[in-house]
């Protein structure tokens, strides 16, 4: 019999913030390729990552669990726990044929290339990083050699790695070895570039597009720089410094520059996908596993914060014919919710222990797309190695519901509350505000029960009454 399954094509760039799309509001940014798919889809414009750190994200959303549960929270880890399977293995033992080209990064990549796991992955192109600091096993530094490059030599020079030896064209070219292979059934490809994740060293040809003068600039208040002054003990990978000083607007514009040369290349596999007569039946998703500080409130890089930048990021799924198209939703979502869309996609029974829903209801147009969970959460404990990336071993939550969102610093006595509808930029902090004490405290109790709730490991399973 036929498998009438559609492919499934999982973008996911490394560190993009969701303002970062000209279909979405972002005037400054050059994304025709993506705004096309925003045009011919459903944008989730309040995506939410389960953690701003990359390995925890991405262990969040390759098996369905809040990070917690996984027990996989921060950056740096030797091993990846047996159970549960991640999402690919079971794609892959329901017959989809399984790729995945670029960075993964459920285990450390620190001075070797990040082991295999039972991934259910035939075809694998590996490259954590941009950089040719593995012995073995980095496919993208071998690309560079066989075309005669020197991956560090062109990082280091004034013009950079040129668009044609670049990584995330690296990428394109491996997501279109795996298109063409031959198959009788559905494939699932994830594509995991490293970019726009710093350092912000985009192609001299793209950085000339892009003026810092004419950006914008981060969300930066004078205020911010005592506010973060407060929080000096909390984690994070860079010192609070102004806009100035950081030179964010420079970052800004290469950032954008990075951005760009995503959206060409991403224009090239979707052309792949279009050759090959394969549009009709693919669902194509865009996201990224977190977001970037850019400058925002005095910070650059990523931490445990949980500013709109760096947990807000881009959801974009597409299917002619089957998604409704030009639809944009506000409702708040969860990555674990793109999990679980991915599982009914592939015409899979949910396991019990996920913890998303299926966002397929709202993209059908079978359910109304200004709302879908009450509220989301996003994690972060000791994420950051203490001797290289700045950690200091923080606990941190954050538990949004409708226009507030709660951050509390476990252990620290510290927090913030914004009502995002009057102050969607997060100046005014209204944790020790006596007018707002009572919002606070009923957030706090909610946030508590959802951490309970959702994080709590209860052990074996029973198997008899005593």
């Amino acid at each position: 019999m036929t498998d009438t399954r559609p492919n499934i094509l999982w973008y996911c760039t490394d560190q993009q913030r969701f303002d970062t799309i000209a279909a979405l509001g972002n005037e400054y940014v050059q994304t025709p390729t993506i705004d096309q798919l925003v045009d011919d889809g459903v944008a989730f414009t309040a995506a939410y990552c389960q953690s701003p750190i990359c390995t925890p994200s991405r262990s969040s959303f390759m098996t369905g669990m809040y990070p917690s549960r996984v027990h996989n929270t921060r950056n740096g880890n030797d091993t990846f726990p047996d159970h549960p399977p991640l999402i690919s293995r079971l794609l892959a033992d329901s017959g989809y044929d399984c790729g995945m080209v670029g960075k993964f990064h459920l285990q450390s990549s620190g001075y070797r290339t990040e082991p295999r796991l039972d991934d259910g992955y035939s075809f694998w192109k590996f490259s954590h990083a941009p950089r040719d600091d593995w012995e073995i096993g980095h496919d993208y530094a071998d690309w560079v050699r066989a075309q005669g490059g020197d991956l560090d030599g062109m990082r280091n020079s004034d013009e950079r790695v040129s668009p044609e030896m670049h990584q995330t064209t690296w990428a394109t070219d491996m997501a279109i070895e795996f298109l063409d292979q031959e198959r009788s059934g559905p494939w699932m490809l994830n594509v995991n570039i490293y970019d726009p994740h710093p350092p912000f060293v985009p192609p001299k040809a793209y950085a000339d597009r892009f003026n810092p003068e004419d950006m914008p600039g981060p969300w930066f208040q004078e205020s911010d720089l005592a506010q973060q002054e407060i929080f000096k003990d909390i984690d994070f990978q860079d010192e609070v410094r102004t806009p100035e000083d950081h030179k964010a607007r420079e970052a800004q514009a290469l950032y954008y520059a990075m951005i760009a040369q995503i959206d060409d290349q991403f224009a090239r596999l979707l052309k792949a996908i279009d050759d090959a007569g394969q549009t009709s039946n693919t669902v194509v998703i865009f996201t990224s596993d977190h977001g970037e500080s850019l400058g925002d409130h005095g910070l650059m890089y990523k931490g445990c914060r949980f500013y709109e930048g760096l947990v807000r990021v881009p959801l974009i799924f597409r299917w002619p014919g089957t998604i409704k198209k030009n639809v944009r939703s506000a409702a708040l979502v969860e990555l674990l919710d793109l999990t679980a869309t991915v599982i009914e996609l592939a015409g899979l029974d949910q396991p019990d222990y996920m913890q998303g829903r299926s966002l397929l209801p709202i993209l059908k147009g079978a359910a109304e797309p200004s709302h879908f969970r009450d509220s989301v959460r996003c994690e972060y404990f000791a994420a950051l190695d203490p001797y290289f990336t700045g950690g200091t071993g923080t606990f941190g939550t954050m538990y949004r519901r409708g226009h507030w969102k709660l951050v509390v610093y476990h252990g620290h006595g510290l927090g913030e509350l914004y009502n995002l509808e009057d102050d969607p930029q997060e100046f005014n902090n209204l944790w020790d505000d006596p007018a707002h004490a009572a919002v606070r405290a009923q957030l706090v109790f909610e946030s508590f029960d959802q951490h309970v709730l959702l994080t709590t490991d209860v052990g074996s399973q029973r198997i008899a009454p005593m």
